[in-house]
């Protein structure tokens, strides 16, 4: 026992770098645009479908990975994806010279990427126990920040000094490193013999997860709301120093993900991930509707919701992942957490563009009135009450 309560935080601490590594390819190319451009030659719309290559495949093959995962363990899963996401950079940058077949290889390493998206939750899950798994998961997603905050440290150096396609390598070699760390140090938890947590039944015949993945999918939308307009909101409306509003948003972003991991304590404390959600879904709606008045008569109170949205958006999404892994059970948890990771990056990539289409046509505060009627809706959705009935029918942990 103690030897496992030692080994839960290596595991935990290699899941955050395999994430984060990940991300720094995933999400952290817009840092790349720039450059991207010149070396290239190409147009902004260009530069946008060659930034989403990763993306598409990554939605392709999150329910796949995550079977996987269920199938052959976190371990196995991961450290093959990685190694192949390393490989195809690795192959793009180096080897690709045509555009279009420079995007069709990142998008097949960012198909092999998102095998950790599913399988490094499982396996943080798996160690931990029920009430610290709050914290533990809340801890987990901070890796998307910190590799998008190493990809923008470090990518437009590395370009400005030696191309767009050599700064690529690293986040080839941090991927190559993660999948060596999670072969040689990491493991899949222990499974129990048998009893609930092993239990083999298709948690999609009821409603419960169907109506989980739906209540955290619409509250990705204020998050990407705020994430998307922000910094076009200071700097053109309320003309605001670029400098002077990245730096706010980066504190913002901070800040954001300390309330992940205080949120995923605070579920821990009460022995709920869904009632915290809902209540932060209610939290999330008085802000968008607080940005809409703000922008309307009172910029002061805008830029307040912006600091507070930054903060309360984020703060779900461990407590949801965490849900759905305890109420799919272990034999569901890689399949069930890659539905819930394909739902929220379909309405991730979605919002942007059209929410953006919505206050082009009107005003932020009309957008934003509109982005507040989503967490309302998850208000509703999010099952309290059925997460309360199995947790009295099945008290034993997950892993």
């Amino acid at each position: 026992m103690a030897a496992r309560s030692r080994r839960r935080w290596l595991v935990l601490a290699i899941g955050v770098y395999a994430q984060a590594a990940s991300c720094a390819f995933l999400y952290g190319l817009p840092s790349l645009v720039p450059a991207l451009r010149a070396d290239e030659h190409l147009s902004l719309a260009g530069a946008g479908l060659v930034v989403a290559g990763p993306t598409v495949g990554l939605l392709a093959t999150l329910i796949a990975w995550g079977a996987a995962a269920d199938r052959y363990g976190e371990r196995l899963v991961m450290a093959v994806g990685l190694t192949l996401a390393a490989v195809l950079v690795a192959v793009a940058a180096l080897a690709v010279p045509g555009l279009t077949g420079f995007v069709v290889v990142l998008g097949l390493a960012g198909a092999a990427a998102a095998s950790v998206n599913a399988a490094s939750g499982r396996m943080v899950m798996g160690w931990f126990a029920r009430d610290e798994r709050g914290v533990a998961m809340g801890i987990r997603q901070t890796a998307q920040p910190l590799g998008v905050g190493i990809a923008a440290l470090t990518l437009p150096g590395l370009a400005a000094h030696a191309g767009f396609r050599t700064a690529l390598l690293l986040p080839a070699a941090l991927c190559l490193a993660a999948a060596l760390l999670v072969l040689l140090l990491a493991a899949d938890p222990p499974r129990p013999a048998g009893g609930a947590a092993a239990r083999t039944g298709n948690p999609y015949r009821s409603a419960t997860l169907w109506r989980l993945h739906g209540a955290s999918a619409l509250l990705v939308l204020p998050q990407f709301a705020i994430a998307a307009l922000a910094m076009e909101y200071l700097v053109g409306q309320r003309h605001w120093a670029a400098l002077t509003a990245g730096a706010f948003l980066a504190v913002a972003q901070v800040c954001g993900a300390l309330g992940r991991i205080a949120t995923g304590y605070w579920s821990d404390r009460v022995g709920s991930r869904l009632r915290p959600m809902r209540q932060l879904a209610v939290a999330s709606a008085a802000v968008m509707l607080a940005f809409a008045l703000g922008d309307a008569v009172a910029p002061w109170l805008a830029v307040l919701a912006i600091a507070l949205g930054s903060v309360i958006t984020v703060a779900d999404n461990g407590l949801a992942f965490t849900a759905t892994a305890e109420l799919a059970g272990l034999s569901w948890s890689g399949r069930a957490l890659g539905i819930q990771n394909t739902g929220q990056n379909v309405v991730s990539s979605l919002t942007p563009p059209l929410l953006g289409l919505v206050v082009g046509a009107s005003t932020y505060s009309i957008g934003f009135l509109c982005a507040a009627a989503f967490p309302v809706f998850a208000i509703a959705l999010t099952p309290v009450a059925a997460e309360y009935r199995a947790r009295r029918a099945s008290p034993a942990p997950v892993g």
